[in-house]
């Protein structure tokens, strides 16, 4: 039956200066273009298959600053502007799917931590924010 709980994809939601959420989404490409905001862009950070869905633009469209992505040595190499939200990425799919109950865990601890960024000096700073 279209629209019932099981057809639901099941996601992460990241905002700017908010803790992440749990939320239940339709899936398709409008819900998940209400989400960031705009055109969607998968981004695959992660060892796990799990993928990043930011806003295309959001850089160039100014959003704010949410969080900072860092390399396995914690070497800080990109940052994502505007609302994202995280879901199943398989390898052997073309589709994405709803996160599992471990990847869920995973990203709402990786992401648990909003972050202050702001550039100086021709650098970015990244701070962890209290709650």
């Amino acid at each position: 039956m279209a629209g019932s709980k099981q057809d639901l994809l099941h996601v992460v939601v990241v905002e700017p200066e908010k803790a992440p959420y749990e939320q239940a989404i339709q899936p398709g490409l409008r819900p998940m273009q209400e989400i960031v905001g705009g055109t969607i862009q998968a981004v695959y950070p992660f060892a796990a298959p799990v993928a990043l869905i930011c806003n295309d633009e959001g850089k160039v469209l100014g959003l704010p600053f949410n969080r900072s992505l860092r390399d396995e040595s914690g070497k800080l190499y990109d940052v994502i502007c505007g609302t994202f939200f995280l879901c199943g990425a398989p390898a052997d799919s073309d589709r994405f799917e709803s996160l599992t109950e471990q990847q869920t865990a995973w990203c709402l601890e990786r992401f648990r931590v909003p972050e202050l960024i702001f550039p100086l000096n021709g650098s970015l700073i990244v701070l962890p924010m209290e709650l």
